[in-house]
């Protein structure tokens, strides 16, 4: 009988042993793999994606222990409802930790902010866009150059018309996409969404303005025209509406609008960038309204992205006589309504060096 005692203590005694070290062992394996080096993995979990095959991902990025232990964790908790998404991980995590984030949804916030600048041209769009998401500045201009696509925009849009796609215009969507602070999903996002959503606002903009350049018998491609100039040229919205009035006078009397930002656009020069050459001011292009056979003429196409207060101000320019404005270098404007005038200002900002010098 104490044989027999002996080996059914001996037994027990196993049987608790090896229980208590099961215990300790799934114990250990719900801790965090490491917390004296924290280690973080953003998890992508598919749609449709199996516990198990959960479970081997974490496994294999060395977020959980075992697998084995993690199974029956999950049994024994009736843990359901792992959903799928990107989670932000990282090694000082328990099982339980990971698991609650994961069954909650807690997903990775990717969302992104892009600012558009008024002022801004489709160069500066390009490398915003590169910079911001995956895309490059090479596929922003593919999209520009897709005639198919923008075909499609013309079909969709009321207010993008023929008049975009101009041989001479060097970017179709140049002035129609809306400066202002966007936001997207991720930095996966496309060019082509980004252009959709910049295209929207500008729909819901230009829509309580739609009447008034009809009454006005302009097209809208002249309104954003006119606008995207007097973005670059204007200060606030007082002068934007005097340098309307000065170009309304200037086409109505067949001159040359001479505004140096259509210059440096027609170069592809930004401004800034360097002085313009008197050979660049004197040569012909259709957005260069300082060149040859441009009286009374627009440029071919806009020039920069557009804000409100410029639109407004082509469509309701201040009444003047004025003919003639011009920026110092500080960016003060002067307005005069003949050349004399024009000339005398010149002279006094040369004289107090405030005016630019043009290299020959």
């Amino acid at each position: 009988m104490k044989k027999v005692v002996i080996i059914i203590s001996i037994i027990v005694l196993l049987i608790v042993i090896i229980t208590i070290s099961g215990i300790l062992w799934y114990k250990s394996q719900l801790k965090p793999t490491n917390t004296a080096q924290v280690t973080e993995e953003i998890i992508e979990i598919q749609q449709g994606t199996k516990t198990e095959e959960i479970l081997n991902l974490l496994h294999k990025k060395n977020l959980i222990k075992n697998v084995t232990a993690s199974k029956i964790y999950i049994k024994l908790n009736d843990i359901k409802g792992l959903q799928a998404g990107k989670y932000n991980l990282n090694s000082k995590m328990s099982l339980e930790d990971i698991l609650n984030q994961i069954s909650s949804g807690n997903v990775v916030n990717e969302e992104i902010t892009i600012t558009f600048l008024e002022g801004k041209n489709i160069k500066w769009v390009a490398s915003k866009i590169a910079e911001e998401t995956n895309n490059t500045e090479e596929q922003v201009y593919a999209l520009l150059n897709d005639k198919a696509y923008i075909q499609s925009l013309i079909n969709k849009y009321w207010f993008l018309t023929d008049e975009i796609t101009n041989k001479d215009i060097y970017y179709p969507l140049e002035g129609y996409l809306y400066p202002e602070t966007y936001k997207f999903a991720n930095a996966d996002v496309s060019v082509e969404e980004i252009f959709n959503v910049l295209l929207e606002q500008t729909d819901k903009q230009l829509k309580s303005y739609q009447y008034q350049i009809q009454s006005q018998n302009l097209s809208v491609h002249q309104v954003l025209t006119m606008a995207s100039m007097i973005e670059l040229e204007g200060r606030d919205d007082a002068s934007k509406k005097e340098i309307a009035s000065v170009f309304y006078n200037r086409l109505k009397k067949n001159m040359p609008l001479g505004s140096d930002v259509t210059t440096y656009y027609a170069i592809k020069v930004d401004m800034g960038e360097r002085d313009l050459y008197a050979d660049e001011i004197n040569q012909y292009n259709p957005y260069n309204t300082r060149g040859p056979n441009m009286e009374g003429k627009l440029p071919v196409g806009p020039i920069s992205m557009i804000s409100k207060s410029s639109i407004e101000a082509v469509l309701n320019p201040e009444d003047t006589d004025y003919l003639y404005f011009v920026a110092d270098m500080n960016g003060k404007i002067y307005f005069s309504k003949n050349y004399e005038e024009h000339k005398n200002i010149v002279e006094q900002l040369q004289k107090q060096g405030l005016w630019y010098e043009y290299d020959k």
